[in-house]
C-alpha cells in the first residue's frame, strides 16, 4: 500500500452529495457544510475560491479543486461579492437571513442555481465522512488542492458532468464510483506535483519506505524499531532518525497512530468483537485497546462503535 492508496482507504464514496450548480453572475456561495472532503470541477464559467486567511484561487472550466474540510469558505464569481447564500450541514442552503432555499432554487435532478443557461456551471461532489485509517494523510493535505485544465482527464469529468444529471435506478452508487475516479485522479495528478508533501517521497526511500510498507501491511506483528530495522536491513538509530527526518514522528508513533486508525473503521464498518479487532491490530487484549483508543481518540471503542464521534477525528483538519 502506497501512500495515496492509504489515503484512499478513508475518502470513499458511500451515499455522497452530488450537485450540478447553474449560476449567473453575481453570485456568491459560502460553504459551512463542515465537510471533510469536497471535490469541485468547473465545467463551464469560471469561479474564486476564498478562505477566511485570505487566500485566493482563481477556478477556469476544466479545473478541479479539492478542499479538505471542515473550515468554512467562500465560492463567488468575483472576489467582492458578498455572499449570498450559505451551505449548512447536511447540505441545507439558507440566505444569510437564514431563509431556507433549497426548493426555490431547484432546477431538477441534482441540479440547483439561479439560471438553467447560467454563464457558470460546476459540479460539486462532498464526502460528507472520511474513514479514520486517512485522517493521518488528510491532516498533510493543504486546505485547497487546485488542478488545471488538463492535468485531470477531461473524460472522466465529461462522465461525472453526464451522470449527476441522470435519474435511473442505482444512481447514487453510480455517482459514488464516478466521484471516487475524479478524486484519484486529481490526487494522483498533485502526488506527481513537485509541491506534493515531503512525506510522500518517504514511500520512495529504499529504507524508510520499506519500513512504512512493513507497518502498515503487518500491524499485529509485536514490531520494534529493532526488530523493524533488522527486517530492513538498517541499524536501529539509522532507521529511527531517517523515519522521522521523512514521516514526521518516530516509527512507534506513526505504528500507534496505524492500528488505532484501523481499529476505529473496523469498528464501524464490521460487526466484529472489541477482542478480535484487538488481535487484528495489534493489541493483545481489549482491554490494551480500550485504554489506548480512549486516550488517542477521547472515546472508548464501544462509544464509537455507537457513533460518538471521537475527538481527534472531529477536530482533525
Amino acid at each position: 500500500m502506497d501512500a495515496l492508496a492509504s489515503l484512499l482507504e478513508g475518502p470513499r464514496a458511500r451515499g455522497a452529495f452530488l450537485m450540478c450548480s447553474r449560476l449567473d453572475p453575481p453570485w456568491s456561495l459560502r460553504i459551512q457544510d463542515e465537510a471533510p472532503l469536497t471535490v469541485v470541477a468547473m465545467v463551464r464559467g469560471h469561479a474564486w475560491f476564498l478562505t477566511d486567511d485570505g487566500e485566493r484561487r482563481r477556478l477556469g472550466a476544466g479545473d478541479v479543486a479539492i478542499v479538505r474540510g471542515p473550515d468554512s469558505y467562500t465560492v463567488a464569481d468575483d472576489p467582492a461579492t458578498p455572499p449570498q447564500i450559505v451551505i449548512h450541514p447536511g447540505q441545507v442552503t439558507k440566505t444569510p437571513d437564514g431563509e431556507i432555499l433549497c426548493e426555490t432554487l431547484s432546477l431538477g435532478v441534482r441540479q440547483w442555481g439561479t439560471d438553467p443557461h447560467g454563464a457558470t456551471v460546476m459540479v460539486t461532489g462532498t464526502y460528507e465522512s472520511v474513514g479514520a485509517a486517512s485522517r493521518r494523510l488528510l491532516r498533510a493535505l493543504p486546505p485547497a488542492i487546485v488542478l488545471g485544465s488538463g492535468e485531470v482527464d477531461a473524460r472522466l469529468l465529461a462522465l461525472l458532468v453526464d451522470e449527476v444529471t441522470e435519474d435511473r435506478p442505482a444512481q447514487g452508487a453510480v455517482l459514488d464510483r464516478v466521484l471516487d475516479l475524479v478524486l484519484i485522479a486529481a490526487l494522483r495528478a498533485w502526488f506527481a506535483r513537485a509541491d506534493a508533501p515531503a512525506w510522500y517521497h518517504a514511500y520512495s526511500d529504499p529504507m524508510v519506505g520499506r519500513a512504512l510498507r512493513l507497518l502498515q501491511h503487518n500491524p499485529a506483528h509485536g514490531w520494534t524499531v529493532a526488530g523493524l530495522a533488522e527486517a530492513v536491513g538498517a541499524s536501529r538509530a539509522a532507521l529511527a532518525r531517517r523515519f522521522t527526518e521523512l514521516v514526521g514522528e518516530p516509527p512507534m508513533a506513526f505504528l500507534t497512530e496505524w492500528r488505532l486508525a484501523l481499529a476505529a473503521d473496523l469498528l464501524q464498518e464490521s460487526d466484529a468483537t472489541i477482542e478480535a479487532i484487538a488481535r487484528q491490530v495489534g493489541y493483545g487484549s481489549a482491554f490494551a485497546l480500550s485504554t489506548a483508543f480512549k486516550r488517542h481518540h477521547g472515546v472508548s471503542p464501544r462509544d464509537h462503535r455507537q457513533g460518538a464521534a471521537p475527538a481527534e477525528l472531529s477536530s482533525a483538519g
